[in-house]
């Protein structure tokens, strides 16, 4: 399955954030901002799958949080995150 945005949603999320490609958004958010545009997400984006990465104090500097089917899958190793992509052809 691959990741996508509704449009409804997209146009939401381009409110406070940019649209950067199709489905992919950057931006520099409140905690508050962020929390409520992750809700939103998840609560609207059930048949796929979506990916968050924001600035942590942690030793990465950032946090991943996956909702629902995603093409990657995160692993956190002893606090490490790494991503697992599927092997080709699989």
């Amino acid at each position: 399955m691959r990741e996508r945005a509704s449009p409804g949603l997209r146009g939401q999320l381009t409110r406070w954030i940019l649209e950067v490609r199709a489905g992919v958004f950057v931006g520099t958010l409140s905690a508050r901002v962020r929390d409520k545009l992750w809700s939103l997400t998840k609560s609207r984006n059930r048949k796929g799958g979506s990916l968050i990465i924001y600035r942590a104090p942690n030793e990465q500097g950032f946090v991943v949080l996956a909702n629902g089917d995603t093409s990657r899958s995160i692993i956190d190793n002893e606090g490490l995150l790494l991503v697992r992509r599927p092997l080709e052809g699989t």
